[in-house]
């Protein structure tokens, strides 16, 4: 019975010996993937589509407003002459397209956003290729995104080892007012 006693703390203890080493062993890293996705050369072409598909909605607005504007002209200056049933027709004219141009800012968001996330998803998805493929290459078993985090355990940035993977260059930034070496909010 002693023996097995024995046996058993022994048994024990080499299982929580096993799993400190382990937990000793886990990797963890942070990477701001807002960032890296932003310094992606990718990132500032999409950027420059988004610009351009933002001006043509906003040109499409405008058109609609010049419309409204002309044809409330056309109304306010030709009313007199028009039957009780002519006005009614075209005052409902006037009021659909009035609320169309209200509705215009609402659609031009949703385009904009539908549009925003369609070139993101693929400069999202390469990130995270690169994030995985890094973490898998250096040993993390861990990588948590630097915006995420509020509390946690010390961990190494991964950005620059991402953007070499990626072929980003580092830019020259100016002097960082915070202290050398600052670790995120930890």
């Amino acid at each position: 019975m002693k023996h097995l006693l024995t046996a058993t703390f022994v048994m024990i203890f080499s299982v929580l010996g096993l799993m400190d080493a382990a937990t000793a062993q886990t990797k963890i890293g942070y990477i701001s993937t807002e960032e890296l996705i932003g310094s992606m050369p990718e990132a500032e072409k999409a950027n420059g589509q988004l610009q351009d598909y933002q001006t043509s909605l906003q040109e499409q607005g405008n058109e609609y407003l010049r419309e409204l504007s002309e044809k409330d002209s056309v109304f306010q200056a030709d009313s007199s002459k028009y039957s009780q049933a002519t006005k009614e027709l075209k005052r409902n004219d006037l009021i659909a397209l009035y609320q169309k141009v209200q509705g215009w800012n609402q659609t031009m968001q949703q385009l904009l956003q539908q549009k925003t996330q369609e070139l993101l998803v693929p400069l999202r998805s390469k990130a995270f290729e690169a994030i995985k493929a890094v973490a898998k290459e250096s040993g993390y078993a861990y990588v948590l995104d630097e915006s995420a985090i509020l509390v946690g355990p010390p961990g190494d940035d991964l950005l620059p080892l991402v953007k070499k993977k990626l072929g980003i260059k580092e830019k020259t930034a100016p002097a960082a007012t915070g202290p050398a070496g600052a670790k995120p909010k930890q």
